[in-house]
C-alpha cells in the first residue's frame, strides 16, 4: 500500500516533512497546501503534485488523500494550527501536526476531541521520543533496570533571537522537553516554575521549572533560548533505585550507570542515528507505518492528546510564575 500524503503549510518544517515523504517508497505526495501562493507554486513543482492556496479549495479537488503532514507556523510556532486542523479532520482525514499543539489550550482541547469524536489518528510531531537511543531508555524502565523511578531532569536549550511573543521560549521549545519528561515519567501533578529575562531581552528566554509526578517521580526542566552552542542541545537524566541513564543531544549518546557497580554502558549514535535532523525520519515514517497498519486512533504513538498534556505542563508553567503559586493540574 502507498499512503497518499498532503502536506498543509510548506515552510521549512513543512518541507522537511515532505522530504521525508519523498524518500519513501510506501508513500505519494499528492497535494501541497499553503496561503503563500508561491511557497505552494514551488513545492507543488518539486514534489510533483498539485498545490492549493486554501484547505477548502484542496479539499474540494477530489483528490485521495489519506493522511496529512499539518505544518503551518504562526504566533509562538502554534497560532495557525487550530484551523486548518480543525478542516482537515472535519473532512475525516487523519493528521499529523506540528508542534505545539496549539498555545492556546481551549483550541487544542477542541482538536483532540474533535478527532475523538470521529474516531481519526490525530499525532503531533514530538520527535524527541522517536529516537532508537529513546526507544532503547525506554525498555530499560519498562524491563525495571533502573528500579523504581525517583528523578528526572531535562535540559534543553538552542540560541535563539527571536522575541516573537512573550512567552515564546516556552511554549515553542518545551513542547519537546515536557513530552520526552512525561514519555519517562507519567502525569504531572504539580507544577512550580521561575523565569528570567536574558540579557537585552524582552521576553522570558530562561526558564527552571519543577515537577511532581503522579507517580511521585520528581522532576526538572531546565530551558533556555540563551545558551547552547558548545553545550549541545539537551541532556534527560533518569534516576532510579538500581540504575540511572543519560540521554545527551537528543539522539546521539546513551550511558547507563548501575547503582551499585562501576560496570557502566556507553552507545553512541544508535541506530545509525548522528543528530537531531535525523528523528524527523523516525518520527514521520512512524506516523506512515501506522496510518498503513490502520491502528487504532488511542494507538497512536505522540498523539494529540499526548501533545495537549504536555501543553497544559506549560501553560501550568506560566501560571505559576504569575501568581508565584505551585499550580496542580
Amino acid at each position: 500500500m502507498s499512503l497518499k500524503v498532503a502536506i498543509v503549510g510548506v515552510g521549512n518544517i513543512g518541507n522537511i516533512h515532505a522530504g521525508v515523504y519523498s524518500k519513501r517508497s510506501d508513500v505519494e505526495i499528492v497535494a501541497v497546501c499553503d496561503i503563500i501562493q508561491e511557497k505552494s507554486d514551488k513545492a507543488a513543482e518539486k514534489y510533483g503534485c498539485q498545490g492549493f492556496y486554501s484547505v477548502k479549495d484542496m479539499l474540494a479537488s477530489g483528490i485521495q488523500i489519506d493522511a496529512v503532514s499539518m505544518a503551518t507556523a504562526g504566533k509562538e510556532n502554534g497560532g495557525d494550527h487550530y484551523t486548518p486542523t480543525i478542516e482537515l479532520l472535519n473532512a475525516g482525514l487523519p493528521v499529523l501536526g506540528e508542534k505545539p499543539i496549539s498555545n492556546e489550550i481551549e483550541k487544542a482541547k477542541e482538536m483532540v476531541a474533535l478527532a475523538k469524536s470521529k474516531n481519526l489518528r490525530y499525532g503531533v510531531n514530538l520527535n524527541h521520543r522517536f529516537t532508537p537511543a529513546a526507544l532503547r531508555a525506554k525498555e530499560w524502565v519498562d524491563q525495571g533496570r533502573l528500579g523504581e523511578l525517583n528523578i528526572i531532569n531535562m535540559t534543553m536549550w538552542i540560541n535563539n533571537p527571536n522575541e516573537s511573543a512573550e512567552h515564546f521560549h516556552m511554549r515553542a521549545l518545551h513542547p519537546h522537553s515536557i513530552d520526552v519528561m512525561r514519555y519517562f515519567a507519567g502525569d504531572v501533578e504539580k507544577v512550580q516554575a521561575f523565569f528570567k529575562k536574558g540579557k537585552g531581552r524582552k521576553i522570558w528566554s530562561n526558564v527552571q521549572v519543577n515537577m511532581l509526578f503522579k507517580n511521585g517521580v520528581v522532576g526538572h526542566l531546565t530551558g533556555s533560548y540563551d545558551a547552547g552552542g558548545s553545550y549541545g542541545l539537551e541532556t534527560l537524566e533518569v534516576v532510579g533505585s538500581d540504575a540511572r541513564f543519560v540521554l545527551r543531544d537528543a539522539c546521539e549518546h546513551l550511558e547507563f550507570y548501575p547503582r551499585f557497580s562501576r560496570e557502566t554502558e556507553t552507545y553512541d549514535y544508535l541506530g545509525g542515528m548522528m543528530g537531531f535532523n535525523e528523528t524527523f525520519g523516525s518520527r514521520i515514517g512512524r506516523w506512515v507505518e501506522q496510518n498503513i497498519q490502520q491502528v487504532k486512533p488511542e494507538e497512536i504513538d505522540g498523539s494529540g492528546e499526548e501533545a495537549l498534556k504536555a501543553q497544559l505542563v506549560i501553560e501550568a508553567a506560566i501560571e505559576s510564575w504569575n501568581s508565584g503559586q505551585v499550580i496542580t493540574l
